[in-house]
């Protein structure tokens, strides 16, 4: 079984866990940074975007994703369909990903999508942070890539309210992992929260 799907997904290279690309590309460390080219060059484009008139919807959310890897992946921007797992953490089934995400975001709509937070104390918004990030984690919407994109959304959220990109230096990597399995398992943000309020630093 591969790392986050079943092995017979349309999506990846027979028995592999890497995905199909325009560029046929199926050593996964040459892929890899692609796709970080690709977010670095996302970053600059989306946070110079970045003005009034910015709304952090679904809409938004997924175009960050289609934008961003659409040269390399045919899928960018479409939730999957399939149901993935990593380990034992089991992700929202894929027949479920598309109501599950309007969930989300109506929730986000009614914070007025993020956009009066500049006022609100640092751990008040790493908390309200930290709820919807933990729903985005557990939804895991993409084939790919949702760990990159959801932060690249959370920074561009962040920045809007006059802070920093959200500064994870301070935790290492399994640090984060280990907060998104407890997202994704027990429902429990109290880590990712931890996590983000020790990584908001202001502008």
């Amino acid at each position: 079984m591969s790392k986050y799907h079943q092995k017979d997904s349309e999506i990846y290279y027979d028995d592999t866990d890497i995905p199909k690309n325009k560029l046929s590309l199926t050593n996964s460390e040459e892929l890899h940074e692609i796709e970080a080219s690709l977010l670095e060059d996302g970053y600059e484009l989306f946070i110079s975007e970045l003005d009034q008139n910015t709304i952090f919807n679904e809409d938004y959310f997924i175009s960050l994703h289609r934008r961003t890897f659409e040269s390399l992946y045919d899928w960018a921007g479409l939730y999957r369909t399939e149901d993935m797992f990593k380990g034992d953490s089991v992700f929202c089934v894929g027949r479920a990903v598309k109501a599950e995400s309007k969930k989300i975001f109506e929730r986000i709509k009614g914070e007025n999508y993020f956009k009066e937070f500049d006022t609100i104390s640092k751990a008040e918004f790493a908390k309200k942070l930290a709820l919807i990030k933990s729903d985005i984690i557990t939804l895991h919407p993409f084939y790919e890539l949702n760990g990159r994109i959801t932060r690249l959304f959370f920074d561009l959220i962040v920045i809007y309210n006059g802070y920093q990109p959200i500064d994870y230096s301070n935790y290492t990597p399994d640090d984060y992992i280990n907060a998104s399995i407890d997202c994704v398992k027990y429902a429990d943000e109290t880590f990712m929260e931890k996590i983000i309020l020790d990584g908001l630093i202001k502008q």
